[in-house]
C-alpha cells in the first residue's frame, strides 16, 4: 500500500476538471478522492496508480482499467470495470446493472450485491460478488472466473461458451447451454486461494460449478462439450 496523498474533494468539478486533478497528483502516493458519486467515466484508461474512493462513485468507474489498483468505500453505478484488462477494482459497498462488462483481465471484486448482466461476455477476467446478483448474469460468458457467494437470478450463464462459473447460493433459473458440474479438488483449491487473498468469508466445498454444455451453442447442430 503506497502512502495516502491529501484527500481531493471532487465536489464541485466536473469529469474533465476532477480528472485533470487527479493527474496533478503525485503518482507515487495512493489518491483519495472525495464526493464523487456525481462523476460518470472516472479513472478511465489508467495503467498505473493506487486510487481510493470515499463514499460512492458513478457510472462507468475504471472503464478500460489496464493496471490500476481501485477502491470504493460505497457503491457504485452501472458499468464499473467495463472493459477492463488488468489492475483491481475493489467495492466494499454494491455495484447497479452490467458490472463487470466485456472485460478481458484483472480483478473485480463487490462485496455487496450486483445487478443485472454482471460480467456479461467475460473474456478472461477475475469477477468475485460476496453477495447476490441479478438476472442474465454471465451471459456469454467467454473465459476466466465468475464467482457468485450469494444467489443468482434468471438465466444464470445464458449462452455460457467457455471459462467457469461457481455460485455458493441458488438461482432462479440457470441459462441456455450451462451444465452443473462437481466442483473437483482443483476448483475448490483455486476458490481458497481467491477467498484468502479477499478476504471473503466463504466455503469453498459448498460451491457448484456450471459450464459449457456444448461447444457450439449457436448453431444447430448441437456439438456436445464432452466429444
Amino acid at each position: 500500500m503506497l502512502a495516502v496523498a491529501t484527500a481531493l474533494d471532487v465536489k464541485d468539478l466536473n469529469l474533465r476538471q476532477a480528472s485533470a486533478a487527479i493527474k496533478q497528483c503525485t503518482p507515487s502516493e495512493t489518491i483519495e478522492i472525495l464526493s464523487a458519486a456525481h462523476l460518470h467515466g472516472l479513472l478511465a484508461g489508467l495503467k498505473t496508480g493506487e486510487y481510493e474512493i470515499v463514499g460512492d462513485a458513478g457510472d462507468y468507474l475504471g472503464v478500460l482499467n489496464d493496471g490500476a489498483t481501485i477502491r470504493v468505500s460505497g457503491n457504485v453505478g452501472q458499468y464499473v470495470g467495463d472493459n477492463m484488462t488488468r489492475g483491481l477494482i475493489e467495492v466494499a459497498g454494491s455495484a447497479a446493472y452490467g458490472a463487470g462488462l466485456y472485460p478481458y483481465g484483472g480483478t473485480l471484486v463487490i462485496r455487496g450485491n450486483a445487478g443485472n448482466f454482471t460480467a456479461t461476455m467475460n473474456k478472461g477476467a477475475t469477477i468475485i460478488v460476496c453477495g447476490d446478483v441479478g438476472d442474465e448474469s454471465a451471459t456469454y460468458h467467454l473465459a476466466g472466473d465468475f464467482i457468485v457467494v450469494g444467489n443468482a437470478g434468471s438465466n444464470f450463464g445464458n449462452y455460457l461458451i467457455r471459462g467457469h462459473l461457481y455460485i455458493g447460493g441458488e438461482f432462479k433459473s440457470q441459462g441456455h447451454n450451462a451444465l452443473i458440474e462437481e466442483l473437483t479438488i482443483e476448483d475448490a483449491q483455486k476458490l481458497r486461494r481467491y477467498f484468502e487473498q479477499f478476504d471473503v468469508n466463504a466455503d469453498a466445498t459448498r460451491f457448484r460449478k456450471l459450464v459449457a454444455e456444448t461447444a457450439k451453442p449457436f448453431y444447430g447442430k448441437i456439438v456436445k462439450r464432452h466429444e
